[in-house]
């Protein structure tokens, strides 16, 4: 049975040092992007989901965030203030669970972009979801269509969507897009203190709890400087 989660965490709370000079005095989530902040491509994205509320970290120059979503309501956004910590992708959602409740959510990095296909992808995450046998489900973009990205890829993926991680040497068809949904059981007995998120794949992904869905459209890495102008080229495309 699939579940449809109402909440959602956002990690916007990373230094951005790769997206240099544009984050020496603006956080990476508030780059803009065609016309919008990267984090507001998120929200708006969770919000067309059903979405009602949004839990966002913050570290680096947390108050322009906290200003720039203090009028939000579609969804509603909650602050994690993370700016006398480093938690890390792992840490920071141990320290938010409390404001995510018991059920499913979503987890979305801030600085992720894609361009959906005919069905939106966060929609097709929330239908392939199955608490019962998966712990974590990953949307999973295809190496080579991906625009900004050129490295190897994170997962092969099995014909049900059991996703297999990457060994050392290995090209694998499959990166991950930033997007998830997540069971809040799994971070039980989570470490304290600062860890990676990559720990939680790892461990769903030795229980075989770890499934993947690929993205339908095009996903974009926008890590760097240089990948804002690729991204804004496809996504003004897209609009036209």
């Amino acid at each position: 049975m699939s579940v449809k989660p109402t909440k959602a965490m956002v990690l916007a709370a990373g230094l951005g040092v790769r997206m240099r000079p544009l984050t020496d005095k603006m956080p990476k989530p508030l780059v803009p992007v065609a016309g919008r902040p990267l984090l507001d491509h998120v929200l708006d994205k969770l919000a067309d989901a059903g979405v009602s509320e949004a839990v966002v970290n913050v570290h680096y120059l947390p108050d322009q965030i906290i200003a720039h979503t203090a009028s939000r309501t579609r969804p509603r956004v909650i602050i994690s203030d993370e700016r006398d910590q480093v938690l890390g992708t792992g840490g920071g959602v141990v320290k938010a669970l409390p404001l995510l409740g018991p059920e499913p959510f979503f987890h979305v990095n801030s600085d992720t972009m894609w361009i959906d296909g005919v069905r939106p992808n966060l929609t097709r995450l929330a239908e392939a979801f199955e608490p019962s046998r998966m712990d974590i489900l990953l949307l999973m973009a295809p190496t080579t269509s991906s625009i900004g990205y050129g490295g190897r890829g994170d997962y092969s993926m099995l014909p049900d969507g059991a996703l297999r991680k990457r060994r050392e040497h290995q090209v694998v068809p499959f990166v991950y897009a930033g997007a998830a949904i997540m069971s809040p059981s799994l971070f039980a007995d989570a470490p304290a203190g600062e860890f990676s998120l990559t720990q939680m794949f790892d461990r769903a992904n030795e229980q075989e709890r770890l499934f993947g869905l690929r993205l339908d459209g095009v996903w974009m890495h926008v890590g760097t400087p240089d990948a804002v102008g690729a991204a804004e080229e496809a996504f003004l495309e897209s609009v036209a």
